[in-house]
């Protein structure tokens, strides 16, 4: 048997006992969920082992779509889907980077704003629970603005 059929060989034998090894109940790794739409935050929020459900909606005079408030483990935060992440895109580009203005209108926000994108998603969180924080960067990634 030549050198390379013998490490052939235990490379198989290998990999077959590593896959004996494994159970069914070992978690795999996954692809992150790609982040587009109000749909996919609900899954990544839920994937995430969080409550997280459409509590009704939501209307801010800044933003042209009709949002949907969503109740996350408690904390309400407010999703804003968008045709296109250009439309989005335009949009936020319009938030002051510490939240208090879009564009021509002046805010006075109860809490401290966060404001969060991905896709073709704006999410708002006004306040300062760092556990509903840390679950929304991880899923949305840096706030874009806010305080």
């Amino acid at each position: 048997m030549s050198i390379n059929n013998l490490h052939i060989l235990f490379f198989a034998l290998g990999l077959s006992l590593y896959s004996c090894g494994r159970t069914s109940t070992t978690p795999l790794p996954t692809e992150p969920l790609a982040m587009q739409d109000q749909a996919s935050l609900l899954a990544a929020l839920q994937a995430s082992n969080a409550t997280a459900e459409i509590a009704g909606s939501v209307v801010q005079d800044f933003f042209s779509p009709e949002g949907s408030l969503i109740t996350v483990n408690g904390a309400d935060i407010q999703v804003f889907e968008y045709e296109s992440a250009e439309m989005m895109e335009q949009e936020a580009a319009q938030v002051s980077s510490d939240g208090s203005s879009v564009g021509t209108t002046m805010v006075t926000w109860m809490d401290s704003p966060h404001f969060y994108k991905a896709g073709r998603i704006i999410v708002i969180y006004i306040g300062s629970d760092e556990k509903t924080l840390n679950l929304l960067q991880a899923v949305l990634g840096p706030q874009f603005a806010g305080q």
